[in-house]
């Protein structure tokens, strides 16, 4: 075992792990069909849902590398939280009443009803394809830290498995185990007390740390604000890093439209709200939690700066690698080292739960789609148990096609590169055929279409060559710079509206009967 842990922290670690199993069996007896399984029954406070929409975003990356960020650089990363806090609002006044007027299972239902099947089946189509590429790559990236929190005998089970492929499947398999289970109430739950013990890592830390430090709290901060490190505010106005207010205002906010709006991701959350009023309550709460969740984890990485300015590395930090660069390991290695025992294994139960809550997300999400948005179209006359065991096989593939997809993402550099990314290729086209659908659906599912492929291909365009070492020369040296992340979503849905436009004044079709 890690050498770092005393068995006090393994078990913190082991009972975290078997409650949150336990949790899933205890919510899989009230699934009796597939509105149990994918919408909860429609009977969770929405409170819960609003926790869970945070915790779902939040990954293990983001516990690890938002203090990364702050301590190689500064909190300028907040500016991005303010289009996240902006586009919560915007949904929760917009596009609420369009998901809980009815029952629906994902946002795609809203294309067919409003443009036809095609467009669905698309959207499906992208959300499975990139939603399983970019999960499955964050779950490798986040099992790197998590192979040296726990060693990699236990990762390795003894040697019997490559350390890594352990991690994986330990991670995948435990948050698969609850999430088969007890579907998306399970996952929720889960999520409620995940936030809670990230949030409350991410707390304790902000307090503790700062006792560690010649002169405290204020001590800390002063030397944190002398060298840069609080600075948070950049009105610049560029494309490329780093990261600025427009980017934030609006890259951010049109990122959040779609990745709140417009995935099932996080859309799935919103659908089990009981009623229009839970759907709002929902994400105003998310809306009112992100913006603290990523001060605290942010001002711990200036701390852990300061920490670090008078005192030497117990263990040494692991070398940058594809996909995680050598700072993302200073809070992990903190914790090992720095941190009493006990305490250390409520952190580290902290960064696992967010690796869980990640995966299970997207295990349930990728179950819906494929069931409810594309199997069930095709054999609608089959009854409830068919789709609810079917449900439950969907899960257990997709878990395997992510353990598949984060075991070969360490031979791919390219991909690693990715991990905060893939999702940008086909966001603007999922926002952009949402847009049409519910406010310019007189374009027809045919230029929506048209405008979504030709989104996926110019995102594709801009982003790869701009990271494949081959290529990345030549194209920084012809456009001055690469395109950062925070754009991609805002530029894919502009392509999918500009080219459905085009596309529906070049090759017109009538609107199909029965459309609305």
């Amino acid at each position: 075992m890690n050498g770092y842990l005393s068995p006090g922290d393994w078990l913190v670690i082991l009972g975290y792990l078997g409650a949150v199993v336990a949790l899933g069996v205890w919510f899989g007896k009230d699934q009796h069909n597939t509105r149990d399984y994918f919408l909860g029954s429609r009977n969770i406070p929405w409170w819960g849902i609003g926790l869970s929409i945070v915790a779902a975003e939040t990954s293990a990356l983001t516990i690890i590398g938002v203090p990364a960020i702050a301590y190689g650089g500064n909190l300028m990363f907040l500016q991005m939280i303010i289009g996240y806090v902006i586009a919560r609002i915007i949904l929760a006044a917009v596009m609420v009443p369009h998901y809980l007027s009815g029952e629906i299972y994902s946002p795609y239902q809203l294309l067919e009803q409003h443009l036809g099947r095609g467009p669905r089946r698309l959207a499906g189509i992208f959300f499975l394809f990139l939603e399983t590429l970019a999960a499955g790559v964050r779950v490798f990236v986040a099992c790197i830290p998590i192979r040296l929190m726990l060693g990699d005998r236990v990762c390795g089970l003894g040697g019997l498995v490559d350390p890594i492929l352990g991690a994986i499947g330990l991670f995948v398999g435990l948050s698969l185990v609850y999430t088969y289970i007890g579907g998306v109430k399970a996952v929720i739950w889960t999520d409620v007390a995940q936030f809670a013990l990230f949030v409350g890592g991410g707390l304790f830390a902000l307090i503790y740390i700062p006792t560690q430090i010649a002169g405290g709290w204020s001590g800390a901060m002063a030397q944190a604000g002398a060298a840069g490190k609080l600075a948070w505010l950049n009105p610049s106005f560029t494309f490329s890093a780093p990261f600025n207010l427009w980017m934030g205002v609006i890259g951010g906010t049109v990122l959040v439209l779609s990745t709140h709006g417009a995935e099932q991701l996080i859309v799935q959350r919103v659908l089990a709200c009981r009623n229009e009023a839970d759907g709002r309550r929902a994400l105003v709460l998310s809306a009112a939690m992100i913006f603290p969740l990523f001060l605290i984890f942010l001002l711990v990485g200036a701390l852990l700066w300061v920490f670090y300015q008078a005192h030497p590395f117990q263990l040494p930090l692991p070398e940058s690698r594809p996909g995680i660069k050598a700072n993302d390991f200073i809070f992990p290695v903190f914790i090992l080292t720095e941190v009493p025992h006990l305490l250390r294994g409520f952190l580290l139960v902290a960064i696992l739960a967010a690796a869980m809550s990640s995966i299970s997300s997207a295990l349930t999400a990728l179950a819906s789609v494929s069931t409810m948005d594309l199997l069930k179209p095709l054999l609608g006359a089959r009854d409830e148990k068919f789709f609810l065991r079917f449900s439950r096989l969907s899960t257990l593939a997709w878990a395997l096609a992510l353990v598949g997809v984060a075991w070969l993402s360490r031979e791919v550099e390219f991909v690693l590169n990715a991990a905060f990314s893939l999702r940008g290729l086909t966001s603007g086209a999922l926002l952009g055929a949402l847009l049409i659908a519910l406010f310019w659906r007189r374009l027809g599912p045919r230029a929506a279409m048209a405008g979504m492929v030709a989104s996926l291909l110019v995102m594709n365009v801009l982003y790869w060559p701009a990271n494949l070492p081959t290529t990345r020369a030549w194209w920084l040296a012809l456009f001055g710079g690469e395109i950062f992340w925070p754009w991609f979503t805002l530029i894919g849905t502009l392509v999918t509206l500009g080219v459905a436009a085009i596309a529906r004044t070049i090759w017109p079709e009538k609107q199909k009967a029965g459309l609305r």
